[in-house]
């Protein structure tokens, strides 16, 4: 299992369209993939998940991956966030 922890520095949050590229990139791995900010947990693969938690700027968000690729998963969701400019 691989947890990391980001802040995240969008104007607008985490909304509609970067929570899409997210739940795309994480789709594409067998590992369990949660995404959890304050006391919620949600599943990364569920945009109703991810939409539900109402991430806003300056949010401390964890991504959790757990499974056969879970170095791999975490990467390339590192890379969509990074070069989004979502969260650092």
């Amino acid at each position: 299992m691989i947890e990391k922890k980001f802040k995240v520095i969008a104007e607008t949050g985490i909304h509609a369209r970067p929570a899409t590229l997210l739940v795309q990139a994480a789709g594409k791995f067998e590992s369990e993939i949660s995404l959890q900010y304050k006391e919620k947990k949600v599943n990364l693969k569920s945009i109703m998940g991810v939409m539900s938690l109402g991430i806003g700027k300056d949010a401390d968000i964890t991504i959790i991956v757990d499974g056969s690729d879970e170095e791999l998963a975490m990467n390339e969701l590192t890379e969509v966030i990074t070069k989004e400019g979502l969260a650092k």
